[in-house]
């Protein structure tokens, strides 16, 4: 299991657009991926579950990473997040 803290710097969030485009990527790997913020919990691999967290700029998310390729899918789903501007 793997774990990596990621600050949002996108203005408007994890509306559905960037949401779409995580689970996506998220999708590629067979790990099971989880987003918490603060105490909620969401599958990243579902647009509906990570909207539901309402997260903002400036929220700061960890996703943890389960399963065989855990390495290889937190450093691209982190780097993913870390680097969404205010266009997704």
């Amino acid at each position: 299991m793997r774990s990596q803290k990621v600050v949002l710097k996108n203005k408007i969030g994890l509306h559905a657009r960037p949401a779409a485009i995580f689970v996506k990527k998220a999708r590629n790997y067979d790990s099971e991926i989880i987003i918490k913020k603060d105490v909620q919990e969401a599958n990243g691999k579902s647009i509906i579950s990570i909207m539901a967290l309402g997260a903002t700029k400036g929220d700061e998310l960890i996703i943890i990473t389960k399963g065989p390729d855990e390495d290889k899918c937190i450093a691209e789903l982190s780097n993913l997040l870390e680097s969404m501007d205010d266009e997704e």
